[in-house]
């Protein structure tokens, strides 16, 4: 059923205006009041939707992982070569975010659903699918003395980190990162997570 503005539907509606107030206000700083307001809908059609700010954030914050994930996968599995595909997801995690802001900020800057949680069933089980599928491509490199055998927090820290820093000060408005500073994070994770 599609109604209202430009003929989307009550909960698109829903889930655009929260992602716009979640990136600018937080997700704790966001009321209710403020998501219907956002949305243009009415306490009946937000209520049919979703059963609270925390169930739009769930849904929001699952639907964001997995497209990121999604991204994240599709190109790794491009690089057959072990530095081609560390150096490509820190560029791809650059331009992601740069592409998808609002949602960027929203797994930079907020808490995951926990388990309990709306949504936190969702990110779990998307999250054991992604490091499943991360770690197949990994295994054979690290196999062939390519890449450090690391745990999966310590992998996710030199893969990533500097370019979630980098992100962090970008969306506050601190610093654009420039592409050769892009490159030179690429070439830090590779240094980082290759066998010496």
């Amino acid at each position: 059923m599609r109604t209202g503005k430009n003929g989307r539907d009550g909960r698109s509606r829903i889930i655009e205006g929260a992602l716009r107030r979640f990136s600018q206000d937080g997700v704790s700083a966001t009321t209710l009041a403020s998501l219907r307001e956002e949305s243009g809908v009415s306490v009946g059609s937000f209520y049919h939707h979703f059963a609270s700010k925390e169930h739009v954030f769930g849904v929001l914050y699952a639907e964001t992982l997995q497209m990121y994930q999604d991204a994240f996968v599709s190109e790794l599995v491009r690089h057959e070569d072990a530095r081609g595909g560390i150096e490509a997801i820190v560029a791809l995690h650059m331009s992601w975010c740069g592409e998808h802001p609002e949602r960027a900020r929203l797994l930079i800057s907020e808490r995951p659903p926990r388990r309990e949680e709306p949504g936190g069933p969702e990110v779990g089980e998307a999250r054991r699918a992604f490091f499943r599928q991360v770690a197949d491509w990994w295994k054979p490199h690290m196999k062939a003395g390519l890449l450090r055998p690391v745990p999966t927090t310590m992998c996710y820290v030199l893969w990533l980190g500097p370019a979630q820093e980098m992100c962090r000060l970008w969306f506050a408005g601190a610093h654009q990162p420039t592409d050769e500073e892009i490159r030179g994070m690429c070439e830090a994770a590779w240094n980082s997570l290759r066998q010496s």
